[in-house]
């Protein structure tokens, strides 16, 4: 026997999961909650609504039609959050353009996504001068000005947003359409040769909503309400800003963008905007936490999601001694992106800060609708005693179906019917995963494996460590070995033989393997990182490829 379906009475109304239907109600229940733009403007829940409808009527005005690709390249702005909704909400694609990648990589997503209208913040038009003669086709392009002023430019500017939206109809009427359209393009550089893209649709992004919602709201520890004020310090381009936006819009908070990530800045505007919950990768909460402005700064309401990289013990010790809510969060550019979340459970608020730190810095438990395996190489289950470590693969509602264009890349990354996330991590007995190393980035010497994010945290712990990589590079004997690089604090003395002698410490009291000390440190005065923030483990194996290990 076969499912019975519903039966639809003719006059009932189906509805679909649309972007749109995160809107009305925040607007509604909340008209005079604010949205802060940096030290630029403030405006309210009723303004973004009618904003929101000027911008779609504009862009249709300039030809922007259902199935086409309008591309953003701003800094976190309230016109990027107008833009999550006006774009999708007309059937049209949105094209958040990672504006840290270079000028030719920018080319190629561009092209790739087929890019219609380029939304263009002023610092950016040097980049698109540089490569306009190979853009394809010429796009029309929107001005997005935060001076006033008219900039010298070269480029045949089409509009400017603000004059855009003064033309625009703030009733614009937004269609139903099919739920799984596609809303949102962008890139992932997570991998080798150029970006690859990844895209979702209208019900993805509304149910990852929902999922997020139902996992971060409520009591307990590192919960985001409706009395919270957020702001995201995880680009807007960088995978929908994790998300949140949408969650925040839904919820009716006040909502602070920031634009450039400068700590003072920062600092200044979660002190001034009494900002209470935010997310961003661990390198940007180091620069924070190092930053003069930091004394004077009270950090005892801020909760703050770490992703995108390991939370280091250091750092989340570090934040908690300020006060901080801080906790893991984990997923990637093709699961939208969030999987698990590192909150406490109930009966774990009475354990003590040290204890608590543990599971604070684990990569955490699944939000619902989300399941994940811990397999090996033939996608056999592996136990959930918090030891065993396999390859974490997933399946949710809300993955990328596959790579733009791409269809070999995307059936590997679905081989077996999971998401592979590459990945390699442990499901304990209370069910948090903990991620131990990425596939790529596990260190193989002799017949073992050693995870270059145990051998990290172990030397960030040392006081005289700033920041610290651990790489494999290519050994004649074992194969690879680790290699340390190491960002010493100012004036404080380390040399090899220090971080050596620490890491023996840990080695005799059984927390790493003495096979796992690496052979050589190298003393470096910064580490190479991704568009992101993230660590660029690709870049340091390449550099360090052929560097004598002993």
């Amino acid at each position: 026997m076969s499912e019975k379906s519903i039966e639809r009475t003719p006059s009932a109304h189906y509805n679909p999961l649309l972007i749109k239907n995160l809107l009305g109600n925040p607007i509604r229940q909340f008209p005079t909650r604010e949205i802060v733009y940096g030290d630029c403007t403030r405006q309210t829940y009723r303004d973004l609504g009618e904003r929101i409808g000027r911008l779609a009527s504009g862009l249709a005005g300039l030809g922007v039609k259902r199935g086409d690709t309008v591309a953003v390249m701003d800094w976190d702005s309230h016109r990027y959050l107008e833009c999550f909704f006006a774009v999708p909400m007309m059937g049209a694609v949105l094209h958040t353009v990672n504006i840290r990648l270079s000028p030719e990589q920018i080319l190629h997503t561009i092209n790739h996504a087929e890019d219609d209208v380029i939304l263009v913040n002023t610092e950016f038009l040097p980049i698109l001068e540089a490569i306009r003669d190979r853009i394809e086709p010429v796009k029309k392009l929107v001005l997005l000005n935060d001076s006033g002023q008219t900039p010298a430019t070269t480029l045949d500017i089409g509009a400017e947003y603000e004059t855009l939206l003064a033309s625009g109809d703030p009733g614009h009427k937004f269609p139903d359409f099919s739920e799984d359209a596609r809303a949102t393009t962008f890139y992932t550089t997570g991998t080798t040769g150029l970006p690859k893209g990844v895209y979702f649709s209208h019900r993805q992004l509304v149910l990852h909503t929902l999922g997020a919602l139902s996992a971060v709201t409520g009591t307990g520890q590192g919960r985001f309400n409706r009395d919270d004020v957020y702001m995201p310090i995880t680009p807007m381009f960088h995978v929908h800003a994790w998300g949140v936006p949408y969650v925040a819009t839904l919820l009716g908070v006040k909502q602070v963008y920031p634009g450039r990530y400068a700590p003072e800045q920062l600092l200044t505007l979660i002190q001034r905007e009494n900002v209470t919950f935010s997310h961003c990768v661990p390198t940007i909460l180091q620069m924070l936490l190092a930053s003069p402005k930091v004394e004077e700064t009270d950090l005892s309401r801020w909760k703050v999601i770490i992703g995108g990289a390991a939370l280091p013990r250091t750092l989340a010790k570090q934040a908690r001694d300020r006060g901080v809510d801080i906790f893991a969060g984990y997923g990637m550019s093709e699961t939208c992106p969030l999987l698990t979340l590192a909150h406490l459970k109930p009966h774990m608020l009475d354990w003590d800060e040290e204890r608590q730190l543990d599971i604070r810095c684990k990569t955490g438990l699944p939000l619902p609708l989300v399941e994940l395996r811990i397999v090996d190489e033939d996608m056999n289950d592996l136990p959930h005693d918090g030891k065993t470590a396999g390859e974490v693969v997933a399946r949710s509602p809300w993955l990328t179906q596959g790579y733009l264009k791409d269809p070999q890349s995307s059936e590997q990354l679905w081989r077996g019917g999971y998401l592979h996330t590459g990945d390699i991590g442990a499901i304990d007995e209370e069910g948090y995963l903990k991620i131990t190393d990425r596939l790529k980035d596990v260190i193989k010497t002799g017949g073992e494996w050693i995870s270059s994010l145990e051998l990290e945290d172990l030397i960030l712990k040392h006081p005289a460590v700033a920041e610290a990589a651990v790489i494999g590079v290519p050994d004649p004997t074992w194969g690879e070995r680790p290699l340390a690089l190491v960002v010493p604090r100012p004036a404080r003395q380390v040399d090899e033989t220090a971080i050596r002698d620490w890491l023996k410490d840990f080695a005799d009291r059984g927390i790493v393997s003495k096979w796992g000390i690496p052979d050589r440190i190298l003393f470096v005065d910064s580490i190479p990182k991704t568009s992101v923030g993230k660590l660029n483990k690709k870049a340091m194996r390449e550099q360090y490829a052929q560097a004598p290990n002993r």
